[in-house]
């Protein structure tokens, strides 16, 4: 099992980790951020029951869905923020884009193939 991002940094040296952070702000792309927390490819298709050709075509998208984006981050163990800044504004936290909705059956229609179900037999 692939180890989270927080875990490996706790096992670093104060100076190393602080350089990694560092240089974690400066990354631009999906595959600097995956090579800065030192997994491959294959480790990160492991982690999301992908295949290693599905993080390559990941990773060189320009354009994709949050969730998928908000995926990737969270198998390296960090975490996706979406932040909206306005000017003379403060900057404000967008949640709840790309996490799957909780499904909840109502009840009339449970109730409803229910009676269905009664009606067919």
């Amino acid at each position: 099992m692939a180890k989270k991002l927080g875990d490996v940094l706790a096992e670093l040296p104060v100076k190393r980790r602080a350089k990694i952070e560092q240089r974690a702000q400066e990354l631009a792309t999906l595959k600097e951020l995956r090579q800065a927390v030192e997994q491959t490819q294959e480790d990160l298709a492991a982690t999301l029951g992908v295949g290693q050709d599905t993080i390559s075509r990941i990773e060189q998208r320009s354009d994709m869905l949050l969730s998928t984006l908000r995926r990737y981050v969270e198998s390296m163990g960090g975490k996706l923020e979406l932040v909206a800044q306005f000017p003379n504004r403060p900057p404000v936290v967008i949640d709840h884009l790309g996490k799957k909705p909780v499904v909840k059956r109502s009840r009339t229609i449970k109730a409803h193939r229910t009676l269905a179900h009664r009606a067919v037999a």
